[in-house]
């Protein structure tokens, strides 16, 4: 992750802490895994697959020469795109962005808000960095439908999920919800997928927590749709990827059939496991059940 103003190279403060920016809106990473959101959810609007259509899955693909590979080894497999999503393949997710095109999927990252500012009312936030496409040169049309190659700040995530939460809508992330005793001045809106693709989406990242790789974030008695993420850093001494730094993450929506809440937990360079659901997930519920608690939202699952 970029250091930020006001912090070293280790992410220490160096000015007093009312000073600080937030990083929330500051910061950019790339985002992994939780990023292939962007390409299923436009894969699945412009028609080019169902949730139920199946891929036959080798363990690798090449793109313009470059290797890609899944994060376990693996056999061939057939997997659904529900499946590709909910496993987190990275050779079912560049199968997926093939069918849609690098076109398409550069407007359906800019309609998730990526690339511009959300307009949230901090001082200092960034836009992110995402090429044109046609910009994207060598493996970029491999790596950018599996989040690297990209890059983002925490609220504009947190924002995308929330679009699929909000029954496709994304609503611009605000800080002050009345001034003076007066309503704030309403947030923009906009569609960007349809309800019943936010719904199916909202159904397969249930099945992410529930089956997949995110069952660290399941919370008794709700029900909790989200995604894993696990990117490696860019090795400004390479010019290529780090073989053992990474930031692992997890966004979260809860309750999954009403949602209240959406939680993005990054954890940058992780010691113990690189992997978002490890890494990420139990801090994920950890914070989900405070607020819950907090806001006394009433539990949406038995058994």
């Amino acid at each position: 992750m970029a250091t930020a103003p006001g912090y070293d190279a280790n992410n220490v403060p160096t000015v007093p802490a009312r000073y600080l920016p937030n990083r929330t809106v500051t910061d950019t990473y790339e985002p992994g895994s939780t990023f292939k959101l962007v390409t299923v959810a436009g894969a699945l609007s412009d028609g080019v697959v169902t949730p139920q259509t199946k891929f036959t899955l080798p363990y690798s693909i090449d793109v313009a020469g470059t290797p890609i590979h899944d994060a376990h080894p693996r056999g061939s497999e057939r997997l659904t795109v529900s499946e590709i999503l909910t496993l987190s393949s990275n050779v079912g997710a560049i199968t997926i962005s093939q069918r849609l095109g690098k076109e398409r999927l550069a407007r359906w990252i800019s309609a998730f808000g990526f690339g511009k500012p959300t307009g949230i009312g901090f001082p200092s936030e960034s836009s992110g960095i995402v090429a044109s496409p046609d910009k994207w040169y060598g493996s970029d049309a491999g790596t950018i439908p599996i989040g690297q190659g990209i890059a983002v700040t925490p609220i504009q995530l947190a924002a995308a999920y929330a679009a699929i939460a909000n029954g496709g809508v994304w609503v611009q992330p605000r800080l002050v919800e009345r001034i003076g005793g007066k309503a704030a001045p309403a947030p923009k809106k906009h569609r960007v997928v349809s309800p019943y693709v936010a719904g199916e989406l909202m159904q397969i990242l249930r099945d992410v927590v529930d089956e997949g790789t995110g069952t660290r974030a399941e919370i008794s008695g709700y029900s909790v749709a989200g995604k894993t993420g696990t990117a490696a850093k860019p090795d400004p001494k390479t010019g290529g990827y780090s073989t053992y730094r990474y930031v692992a993450s997890f966004v979260g929506i809860v309750p999954a059939s009403k949602p209240r809440l959406v939680i993005l937990v990054t954890v940058d360079e992780p010691h113990n496991s690189i992997w978002g659901g490890v890494a990420a997930a139990p801090a994920f519920k950890e914070i989900a059940l405070d607020c819950l608690r907090y806001l006394e939202v009433p539990p949406d699952r038995t058994g």
